[in-house]
């Protein structure tokens, strides 16, 4: 097998994987950790950045029509006869015939990096992987406590910044877990505070907004609570900006997990107190919080899950207007579930 542990794939992106192992498949539902992982190890592994056939970007739709081309891009030396890096990114077709192709071709002098979304167990493109002793598979999961302390500590010091402790576990404690809205808040952070050496808690409180916070909770904290109209009207408009359907639900789901694993850890604990030790938890989200807690029992949650889990799943088979009309009927049925819940 040759699956890395979530936990170990940061220390491999440092060290450089092995130039022995030709194919590396980066995945998981953090498509911000996902992409600037992939970035990283780009960036580590490109032998020359100024030779054009050095870096080749695929498209993952392009290579479902041509599974032989991969092995083909592979193949080709660069210009200056250095190595060459195949950047391929999903679309929406199947393109893990073109991967197959790859593993089982006599591979020299060339890399291939596959950045996915979040596959499932069973996904061909991780089987595959996962199974071959010429590739990784390295797993991107939200950022917890301790890679959050890393990321910030490690984004900071590329601008010649360190950070005070009190200001770091503040920091943390306001992120959430996209990578790509972390970056982006603490990117702002060292903008504010360049050339001053040392992050403080006065810099942190007066720069990062609660990305923990983020849209999505307008829409799923009316559900959790049992405002039912709330959640239409907000569901309605996120839809008419744009919104993923799949996002949202996605989004929902992870609250309802965090919701019952809270209830779950703390069966007879008040909402009050199981929210004082919710991390993370910005202190505008508190009230509504202990509604939803004081709603939801772990018996009640354990279907809301289902419900969503399914949803999610018929959403990525579905029409777009389709999607929309399951994903708004699960939030709906999800607020009036909480309605009666008082």
């Amino acid at each position: 097998m040759t699956a890395v542990k979530a936990g170990d794939v940061e220390g491999l992106i440092r060290r450089g994987p092995d130039p022995r192992v030709p194919v590396i498949l980066i995945y998981g539902p953090d498509t911000g950790l996902v992409a600037d992982r992939a970035a990283r190890l780009i960036a580590k592994i490109v032998s020359d950045p100024d030779d054009p056939f050095a870096l080749i970007r695929l498209d993952g739709d392009v290579l479902a029509g041509d599974p032989g081309r991969l092995v083909d891009e592979a193949g080709t030396l660069g210009m200056f006869g250095g190595s060459r890096t195949i950047w391929v990114r999903s679309g929406s077709r199947n393109y893990a015939p073109a991967v197959d192709a790859a593993l089982k071709a006599p591979i020299e002098g060339a890399r291939i990096v596959v950045e996915a979304g979040d596959l499932a167990k069973s996904a061909p493109l991780r089987t595959l992987c996962e199974g071959s002793p010429k590739a990784l598979a390295l797993p991107c999961y939200p950022d917890d406590e301790r890679t959050l302390a890393d990321l910030i500590d490690r984004t900071l010091q590329e601008d010649g910044l360190r950070i005070d402790r009190d200001a770091r576990d503040l920091l943390a404690g306001s992120l959430g877990s996209d990578r790509r809205a972390s970056l982006s808040e603490i990117g702002k952070l060292a903008l504010y505070a360049r050339d001053q050496g040392t992050v403080s808690v006065e810099d942190v409180e007066a720069i990062v907004s609660d990305v923990g916070a983020s849209i999505l909770n307008e829409l799923i904290d009316a559900a959790f609570a049992g405002r039912a109209a709330e959640a239409e009207r907000t569901y309605r408009r996120f839809r008419h900006e744009g919104m993923d359907p799949s996002a949202m639900l996605g989004a929902g789901l992870r609250h309802a997990l965090q919701l019952l694993s809270l209830r779950l850890d703390n069966p007879r604990g008040s909402a009050s107190q199981i929210v004082a030790n919710w991390r993370g938890l910005h202190f505008r989200r508190k009230a509504t919080a202990e509604t939803q807690l004081a709603r939801w029992s772990a018996e009640g949650l354990r279907p809301a899950v289902a419900w969503l889990q399914d949803a999610v799943l018929a959403c990525r088979r579905a029409e777009p207007d389709l999607a929309h009309a399951q994903a708004q009927a699960i939030f709906l049925r999800i607020a009036v579930e909480a309605s009666r819940r008082r």
